[in-house]
């Protein structure tokens, strides 16, 4: 009997220090509430972003404020200097970073970055074309934040119809019968990929992440190299056509003499402000090339948010990363910053879509690229475009024009 009942009392205490030690797990022994556990995320990002990101921090600390106390540190950098920053100090680097997607692959390969999950919500929720700018194979390793960095058509309604601005030869035609221009910067490949990105014929980035691939100088196939080449030199013999940069681009569209041109979306409140009502935007018209309508491609650039895989709070910061690449937040900073979204519910928005700029970037979006090469592509064009947009004053070949420019490309 005695035994019974100290079992019994044993029991009883057990069940007792086990109440205790429940109720000790969310309060401290003297019976006040477990602090939550301190945060510190560094996040940078273009010093323009400033004020919006000041607001996505506050939305997401708010979220998630009853389990973590967030210190949320903003330091400016440049997105297009993004990974230069980073790779002088990559454990001590930010936490999560704006960057553009041309620095994607050389993040991956340095360990920068891992992949994200879940990343088929990811990829649901934003453009294709977003997605894959984000992506290293089909491994998504950032979060889709703008999808405005490309180039499209600008125009004046007060000159051309719904039905000239199809075509770029018509375009240049009206233009020279008023005595006025529109313009390209041939001076820059970035551009002058609209002529071949649409012909079959290719440049892109080898897989060593370094050299290029290039076939620019083709000579079988529905359209040559060649054909690409007496096209331009047909353009740039117009009165109506004018090579410039993005800065005689605007100052002509300020002055009256330039009535059309291929730029993107930073010049959208300058055009609007100097046309006004008769402000025009669209996607890229056609043009002739080896005796066929060709629709000009554009490369495509994207903004995107990282996650540094040395983050101390690697957890945290993917969620803060997700928070400022989000839907609502995408929609904020086009309220207040003018950036194009990359998600999908956000870009068809009726405040999106009734943007000219933004309507014609993603109408375009259809026949861009993103943009991977390496360094070897700029100079070369630049010195083939610059020979085409003169004359080619010379009278060299243009095969062998072709040919010298495909063969620096893909130099090692």
């Amino acid at each position: 009997m005695k035994k019974r009942i100290y079992l019994c009392i044993l029991a009883a205490f057990l069940c007792l220090t086990l109440a205790g030690c429940q109720k000790a797990d969310p309060e401290a022994a003297d019976g006040t509430a477990k602090a939550p556990e301190t945060v510190e995320l560094l996040v940078w990002g273009a010093a323009e972003d400033e004020a919006l990101l000041g607001q996505i921090f506050e939305s997401f600390q708010q979220k998630y404020q009853s389990e973590a106390d967030f210190h949320i540190t903003f330091s400016p950098q440049s997105e297009s200097n993004c990974m230069d920053a980073l790779m002088n100090d990559l454990e001590n680097g930010a936490d999560v970073f704006a960057f553009a997607d041309d620095q994607l692959n050389t993040l991956v390969a340095a360990g920068a970055l891992e992949p994200v999950e879940p990343a088929d919500s990811i990829k649901a929720a934003n453009l294709s074309e977003a997605v894959h700018a984000a992506c290293v194979g089909d491994t998504l390793y950032a979060y889709p934040l703008t999808a405005d960095n490309g180039y499209f058509l600008y125009y004046n309604k007060r000159y051309f119809t719904e039905g000239d601005i199809s075509s770029l030869e018509r375009m240049l035609e009206v233009a020279a019968a008023q005595e006025k221009k529109v313009t390209m910067d041939w001076s820059s490949g970035w551009y002058v990929y609209s002529f071949f990105g649409n012909t079959g014929l290719e440049v892109g980035l080898n897989d060593d992440g370094i050299t290029n691939f290039c076939t620019w100088n083709g000579t079988e196939g529905p359209i040559r190299g060649t054909d690409v080449a007496q096209s331009m030199l047909n353009l740039a013999e117009s009165p109506g056509f004018l090579n410039t940069t993005d800065e005689g681009f605007l100052k002509g569209v300020q002055d009256g003499t330039v009535i059309a041109g291929v730029s993107g979306t930073w010049n959208a409140v300058a055009i609007k402000e100097a046309w006004g009502a008769d402000y025009g935007a669209s996607r890229l018209p056609s043009y002739t090339c080896g005796g066929q309508q060709v629709q000009m491609a554009s490369y495509s650039g994207y903004k995107l948010i990282g996650v540094n895989a040395y983050s101390a709070s690697h957890e945290w910061a993917s969620r803060l990363a997700e928070w400022i690449s989000n839907e609502a937040n995408q929609k904020l900073r086009f309220e207040l910053r003018g950036q194009g979204p990359a998600n999908k519910n956000a870009a068809s928005s009726q405040e999106v879509q009734s943007s000219p700029a933004i309507s014609a970037l993603l109408s375009q979006s259809e026949f861009s690229t993103v943009q991977r090469l390496g360094g070897n592509f700029w100079d070369p064009v630049t010195v083939f475009a610059g020979n085409m947009a003169a004359g080619n004053p010379t009278g060299q070949g243009l095969q062998e024009q072709l040919d010298k420019m495909v063969e620096d490309i893909t130099a090692p």
